[in-house]
């Protein structure tokens, strides 16, 4: 049966209200609205009156049904904005949240001030947000995106070329909980949003998360903390002497990570909040001299 704009929109919104409020359900309903139709805001209201393909008002069934099913707005959408960029997602990467903002934010600010032609390498890198996000604001900074997953990467590179950053951008696999390989080189900065979630905190995620979201991005051991020692023991030598090791991190977790990296050498110079004003991002220098 087809219908109208309006009908569609209405029809999805009143659906959606079942798990939403109502101005949460109608902003839902016009994301999927023009997310089918192609139109944008503006064309779906001039063109309510309208009636709508067969395929069209399907699809506005199908994807309304996912929703409220529990499935995220960005696995629907199949994209997500970090940092001003168009993202692709899918469900082998995390979907990229504000509160990592935080740590791109801290990156970028730093990378600023590296000198020429800057190397930063993105570890456990997922969609690639981070690393993009300093790739677009310090135009001459040379960036690796590296994750374990061949799935993860295969999206980051999609997003490499999305945002136009195939001449300065990379992408390589390299497991977080090992040492780096040589063959990685040396660079300034190493920023990263590792797995944190800890053992208890993985029986108690929200069903949009658990069923949804990749476990392999999530896990950080039974304390939320066993990627943060790996990489600030293991990947000390992938930094130049008196480089720099750019964190995000779990809430309440700040002063554990923060004394790992000062077991390892390094020295705190800030740590930031995220929108919420939690405690999210921290920035250290390593002190050890080359081997």
């Amino acid at each position: 049966m087809v219908k109208t704009y309006s009908q569609l929109y209405l029809d999805a919104r009143k659906a959606i209200m079942a798990t939403e409020d109502m101005q949460s359900a109608g902003m839902l309903a016009r994301q999927l609205l023009c997310h089918v139709s192609g139109k944008t805001q503006e064309q779906v209201i001039s063109d309510r009156e309208l009636y709508a393909s067969e395929e069209i008002c399907q699809q506005m069934e199908s994807l309304t049904k996912r929703l409220i099913d529990g499935e995220p707005l960005a696995y629907i959408l199949g994209e997500w904005e970090f940092y001003g960029l168009p993202l692709y997602v899918d469900k082998n990467v995390l979907i990229p949240r504000d509160d990592t903002c935080a740590v791109a934010a801290l990156a970028i600010q730093k990378a600023q001030f590296l000198g020429q032609g800057p190397r930063i390498l993105d570890l456990c890198t997922g969609s690639g947000c981070i690393g993009l996000a300093v790739a677009s604001r310090i135009k001459d900074a040379r960036v690796t995106l590296a994750d374990i997953s061949k799935e993860a990467l295969a999206v980051a590179k999609k997003n490499i070329t999305r945002n136009h950053l195939s001449g300065r951008v990379s992408v390589i696999q390299a497991d977080a909980l090992q040492k780096p390989s040589a063959f990685l080189g040396k660079f300034d900065m190493i920023v990263s949003n590792p797995p944190y979630i800890t053992a208890q905190e993985m029986q108690e995620l929200p069903h949009s998360v658990s069923d949804f979201e990749p476990h392999l991005a999530l896990f950080g051991g039974e304390d939320g903390l066993d990627f943060y020692r790996a990489i600030a023991k293991n990947y000390a030598q992938a930094l130049k002497p008196g480089g720099y090791l750019c964190f995000e991190f779990g809430m309440g977790q700040g002063d554990g990570v923060c004394r790992i990296l000062e077991e390892n050498q390094y020295t705190i110079l800030e740590q930031t909040r995220d929108y919420n004003d939690i405690e999210r991002a921290v920035i250290a220098q390593l002190n050890r001299k080359e081997d």
